[in-house]
């Protein structure tokens, strides 16, 4: 349990915060990256709540759980020394990725197919999707990277991966299920 009495601690007035390990690190690190741009996916998603209702807003409310479980899943290095912690420490699971497979399919048959790239706009909804969307894709790229230099959960990188898929697919059902989709015009202003 989280137990936050005092939320300013100066401990990181030298530049520098803790892992869930307890290992000291830059603010700048990339691991700190990785999951401050999760953080920043998830207030995203908060405010995209503020337009959804119903099963959407149920979906989002989900989603904005897993990506605090993916945050506490990045700030804790060394995957492979697990077992030596006096705790389990929490990981992404596959069952995450499959739950957002399963809505994405869901949500999917509901749409016809693409003939265009979308332009992100159309519903206030759907334009706050677009935003969570390019946002996860950032996170992603940032724990992709992460991933080249130290050891990051490969269900982590999985649950981004679909997460943005998810995102794009619920931007094109609030706009009223592809209808108002904005479609691009290449070339339109030539």
């Amino acid at each position: 349990m989280v137990v936050l009495n005092k939320i300013y601690t100066k401990t990181g007035d030298d530049g520098e915060t803790a892992l869930g390990n307890g290992a000291r690190v830059a603010k700048h690190s990339m691991r700190v990256t990785a999951y401050g741009t999760v953080d920043e996916t998830n207030a995203t998603v908060g405010l995209a709540r503020l337009h959804a209702t119903g099963e959407m807003d149920a979906q989002l409310a989900r989603i904005q759980n897993d990506l605090f479980d993916l945050g506490a899943d990045l700030c804790r290095p060394n995957m492979e020394r697990d077992h030596e912690s006096p705790y389990p420490p929490l990981r992404m699971a596959p069952a995450q990725v499959a739950r957002l497979e399963a809505e994405i399919d869901v949500m999917n048959a509901q749409l016809t197919p693409l003939r265009s790239f979308i332009l992100p706009g159309g519903s206030v909804l759907a334009a706050q999707m677009h935003l969570c969307r390019t946002v996860c894709r950032r996170a992603e790229r940032l724990t992709v990277e992460l991933a080249t230099m130290e050891s990051v959960n490969p269900d982590a990188v999985k649950y981004l991966n679909r997460l943005s898929d998810w995102f794009f697919v619920a931007g094109r059902i609030a706009n009223e299920d592809g209808k108002a989709d904005v479609l691009w015009v290449p070339g339109a202003n030539r």
